[in-house]
Parts: structure tokens; C-alpha cells; sequence
């Protein structure tokens, strides 16, 4: 219902929105025998490949819908009979220079998948620079994955009240039947050095949502347990905040945030 919102209600709901910068993923690659990798000159580190992700999206999907216009006199209907889901999933990475981590990778799963005759020596057997290079396509179920997952968080996510350690909402979308289908061309050129990129187009069957949604009753007993001048200092950061999100200044937002992170990290405080 309209009616007039107080201060406090209007910091509660407002001033903890989601950002964009926080997430995880966790690449699934099971699928792939450890010899084949090695023989690609991959050096596996499932922990580095997913922290070099920089960039990826959370999926969606849509209601296919049949339009029935004959039911109720100058009515349109519109009734669902399928849900679709996204085709594909991007993800971009950082290179790394000690073994170009992600282009190898990457490379060497499109390579298992098209079944590529390879040989350790050319002259030997065909191997792809060889004029009787060959290939033959795996069934879906030896290479796609079911355990890749992008995980939403929040700075929030993992605090800690008074010594005890808390979680907070995040979501996790779990994908099945995952692979590769496309990497990106890489420019390089002599201009000014920026940092070379991997984006990868991963393509699934469909996706399923989890996670956990925080339980606030134990952060909400906190101010109870504070002392005036730190209620203070709270109620004062929060001004500033609002103040930076008002100017629209992105370095002003980003330091009124990184002292409200500051205070509540030395108090032993869940940041709100």
C-alpha cells in the first residue's frame, strides 16, 4: 500500500543492492582423461582456471506460449506449453602467460570432442599438421559435463558475528550436460599492451537453481548489543553513503563503501 516509508525501512531495503562484481564459477571437466590433457600440453589447476574467469553471465529462459484468439470475443490468450532455455553460456578469462592456461584448455576439450587422430610424432601416425588428418565425433555422454556451476554472491555472503562465522544468500545455477562449442578469436597487435582474453561459448541442455536465502533473526539482535557511540558511527556511514549514491560519483560511492566495509570488518559486524 502507498503510505509514507521511514528512514530506517528505506536503508534496510535499499542500500544492500546485489553488485555484479562478485561471483565464482567452477568448471567441470571429468569428462576429460588426464593423459589426453598431458599429451596437450595442458598442466591441469582446476583452482586457477576458474579464478581466471573475468566475466560470464547468469542464464535465463523463456515460456513458449500458443495464442488462442477464438475463446472469448475480442480477447487474445496466450497459454504456456514448453519452457526454453538459454542455448549457450559465455564465459571470458585471463590469459596467463606461464602456460596460457585457458586456450590450451579449452582447445584441447573442442579437440577430444571432434575425436581429432593425433600422434605424438607426425611422421608416425596422422596428426593434425598430417595430410591424412582425420576425425570422428564422441557421443554427447563422453564428453559433456554435469558438475560446471556460476555461483552469485554477495560481500556479505561469508561474515562473522562475535567470532562465529555466518552465510548469507547467494544463488547457484547448475548446468546440465555442459561443453564447449566456440572460442573466440584473440586479437594481438604491437599497439599498447592491454590483457589478452579467452572468451569461451559453452552450450547445455538446461539449467537448475540453488542456493540458500540468509536467515537476518540473529543479525537483527546485534543492535541490542552495541554500544551508543558505534550506533553512531553506523547511522553516520550511512548518511555519507547515501550521500555518494545521490552524487552518482563512482569514486565517492566506492569509498563510503569501503569504509562502511572497514567499520563493520573491525567490529566483528555482517556487513548490511
Amino acid at each position: 500500500m502507498p503510505g509514507p516509508k521511514s528512514i530506517a525501512d528505506i536503508k534496510l531495503n535499499l542500500l544492500h543492492p546485489a553488485t555484479t562484481s562478485h561471483f565464482a564459477i567452477e568448471i567441470d571437466y571429468s569428462k576429460l582423461p588426464e593423459n589426453f590433457l598431458q599429451q596437450n600440453n595442458v598442466k591441469t589447476n582446476e583452482q586457477k582456471l576458474n579464478l581466471l574467469c573475468s566475466e560470464t553471465i547468469l542464464p535465463g529462459s523463456n515460456l513458449a506460449t500458443l495464442e488462442l484468439n477464438s475463446d472469448h470475443t475480442g480477447v487474445t490468450e496466450r497459454h504456456a506449453y514448453r519452457r526454453i532455455y538459454d542455448d549457450r553460456i559465455d564465459f571470458t578469462f585471463y590469459v596467463d602467460a606461464e602456460n596460457y592456461l585457458p586456450i590450451r584448455f579449452f582447445e584441447a576439450w573442442l579437440k577430444f570432442i571432434s575425436g581429432e587422430s593425433r600422434a605424438i610424432d607426425p611422421n608416425i601416425g596422422a596428426s593434425s599438421r598430417s595430410p591424412n588428418y582425420n576425425y570422428r565425433f564422441k557421443y554427447r555422454d563422453d564428453y559433456a559435463c554435469d558438475g560446471m556451476k556460476v555461483i552469485k554472491f554477495e560481500k556479505s555472503t561469508y561474515g562473522n558475528i562475535k567470532g562465529v562465522k555466518t552465510k548469507g544468500s547467494y544463488l547457484k545455477y547448475g548446468f546440465v550436460k555442459a561443453y564447449p562449442i566456440s572460442i573466440t578469436s584473440m586479437p594481438v597487435s604491437y599497439d599498447s599492451s592491454s590483457l589478452l582474453k579467452c572468451s569461451v561459448s559453452m552450450t547445455y541442455m538446461r539449467y537448475y537453481l540453488d542456493g540458500t536465502v540468509s536467515n537476518d533473526s540473529s543479525i537483527e539482535g546485534l543492535s541490542s548489543n552495541l554500544i551508543p557511540s558505534q550506533l553512531d558511527e553506523i547511522e553516520s556511514l550511512d548518511i555519507e553513503y547515501t550521500r555518494a549514491l545521490e552524487s552518482r560519483d563512482l569514486d565517492s560511492i566506492e569509498a563510503a563503501d569501503i569504509a562502511r566495509t572497514d567499520f563493520f570488518a573491525r567490529n566483528g559486524l555482517p556487513l548490511r
